[in-house]
């Protein structure tokens, strides 16, 4: 069984290790130590003791901005091929550190080895398509009304990108964000979860690495801040900040918003998710019940696309939820480590209070425990330590206030419906829009699902679960989410500035909308 001393040295960070101490910030590839109360690291899997970190304070945050802008002036003139092969060169560094990344993503977050390399995949990809989309920063040729204009657009490189990203994606959602700004020709201040500082670390070795080896790039390109929020309103407060790009809470995303639009910043937003999923009479109950299964319980709930509600038609409810119970009793929860378990712990012993909290509220308010939602002590595959929980299933009799909040924890909440506009209602009745799916063979109501007057979401899918996007599509969702789009499709535009050019190749002045002047 792995532990964090067997990763220190294969994946470079015993040079950030000083006695039992970690670096608040790496600056120009410089680790600072600052003289601040430190923050005592654990593994949620058994409370291993990890360290201490020494989180950074506003006079780091302003020296690693500082350097990223001087990196910015030199990175935004390299022609962006040139930039997408250093983005190539990470990949590769990656793929060749995979296992190793993914065991201690495990250590730091408790998901269980396959989505630990799942995540790591996910920078591989955004590698991979960062690189062949820096041969695709195309801007627009337009018609001009004057004879012998044109119009051009064009896209420039931003400037510095703020990352803030979350605990339970300790390195891909910062990769769909720093990959493409680095293609962008843009430098990055990266500020991750306090809770998964050594992954960060991590990775941020990984990408020193390939700088050194590279000729023409600046070594401030990636710079790493770590902390509570206080780093975070630092980053996002910085007037030379281009964009921050958070992901987390509802409630850190408008703190975030706040700073930044205080001096009118740009901000990019991926925030909670009370996601839903309909279930409909036509629907294939095995493959609904593996989809719905993986997305409720998967990360032991912890993702921001996790499954929170499910809808199902009164049909068939009664089928589909013996299915689930039945799903449920096979659960394996233990140790993340080992091959065979499915659910690893909650991150901390907070989140395990707030599941039981909303547990306690949804039998108040008239809900039914089918199956789970009880801690699972210590013995066997269950190590001392962590905060382990069976994902619990409950029968609601409507979408009470607290099927309204979204916890951060395996609960599922099933209800059931009549009519299919009554459950995409239900679906849309949430303050968040980030990921919601129907399970249907019928084609009619799939289409009402994905139009305009179905799911409200950013992310709608027909016979998939909620979790597991692909990174070739932007990611993100609506209302409370935040209304941002990370990774595919044309999410590279938030990273560059915009520029419509008009040329006159001609002797005359012509005046647009047949102005005269003199």
């Amino acid at each position: 069984m792995y532990t964090l001393t067997d990763l220190i040295a294969p994946l470079g960070l015993a040079r950030w290790q000083q006695a039992d101490c970690w670096p608040g910030a790496v600056i120009d590839g410089i680790a600072h130590y600052p003289s601040t109360p430190s923050r005592q690291l654990q593994s949620p899997i058994d409370a291993q003791d990890h360290g201490k970190l020494l989180p950074a304070s506003a006079v780091e945050v302003r020296a690693a901005v500082g350097c990223a802008m001087v990196a910015f002036e030199t990175w935004r003139e390299v022609p962006a091929p040139r930039r997408g092969e250093l983005v190539r060169r990470i990949g590769e560094a990656v793929r060749n550190h995979k296992t190793l990344l993914a065991q201690l993503i495990t250590l730091e977050t408790g998901k269980i080895g396959s989505e630990a390399e799942g995540e790591v995949q996910e920078w591989i990809d955004v590698c991979d398509y960062a690189a062949g989309l820096s041969r695709q920063l195309h801007g627009l040729t337009i018609a001009s009304e004057r004879p012998q204009h044109r119009l051009l657009e064009q896209w420039h490189p931003l400037g510095v990108v703020g990352v803030i990203s979350a605990f339970n994606f300790p390195v891909a959602v910062w990769a769909w964000n720093a990959m493409l700004a680095l293609v962008c020709g843009d430098a990055v201040v990266w500020k991750p979860s306090e809770k998964t500082p050594l992954s960060a670390l991590a990775a941020t070795a990984l990408v020193l690495d390939a700088l050194r080896d590279f000729d023409g790039a600046p070594s401030g390109l990636i710079q790493l801040v770590q902390g509570d929020a206080s780093v975070g309103e630092y980053l996002a407060g910085d007037r030379h900040v281009s964009l921050i790009s958070a992901t987390g809470s509802v409630a850190m995303g408008r703190a975030v918003a706040q700073h930044a639009a205080a001096r009118l910043g740009r901000s990019l937003l991926e925030l909670g998710g009370n996601n839903a999923a309909i279930v409909t009479p036509s629907a294939d109950l095995e493959l609904a019940t593996r989809a719905i299964v993986f997305s409720a319980a998967g990360t032991c709930g912890q993702r921001c696309t996790s499954l929170r509600r499910l809808f199902v038609h009164e049909d068939i409810a009664d089928a589909l939820q013996e299915k689930l119970i039945t799903a449920y009793q096979h659960l394996s929860i233990g140790d993340p480590r080992l091959p065979a378990t499915l659910v690893g712990p909650l991150i901390d012993e907070a989140a395990m209070k707030r599941m039981h909290a909303a547990l306690t509220r949804a039998e108040i308010e008239g809900g039914r425990i089918l199956i789970g939602g009880g801690q699972v002590r210590a013995g066997g595959n269950i190590p001392d330590g962590g905060c382990y929980v069976r994902p619990a299933l409950l029968a609601m009799p409507e979408q009470t206030d607290v099927v309204h909040e979204e916890t951060f924890a395996p609960l599922l909440y099933l209800m059931r419906y009549a009519r299919l506009s009554d459950a995409i209602a239900l679906n849309n009745a949430v303050s968040q829009g980030l990921s919601s799916a129907i399970f249907t063979t019928d084609l009619r109501e799939a289409g009402a699902f994905i139009g305009p007057a179905g799911s409200d979401c950013g992310l709608a899918n027909v016979n998939v679960g909620t979790s597991g996007a692909e990174i070739g599509g932007a990611f993100g969702g609506e209302k409370d989410t935040g209304g941002g789009r990370e990774s595919g499709s044309d999410a590279w535009k938030h990273y560059m500035r915009r520029a419509t050019n008009t040329l006159n190749d001609g002797h005359a002045l012509p005046l647009a909308q047949g102005v005269r002047f003199g």
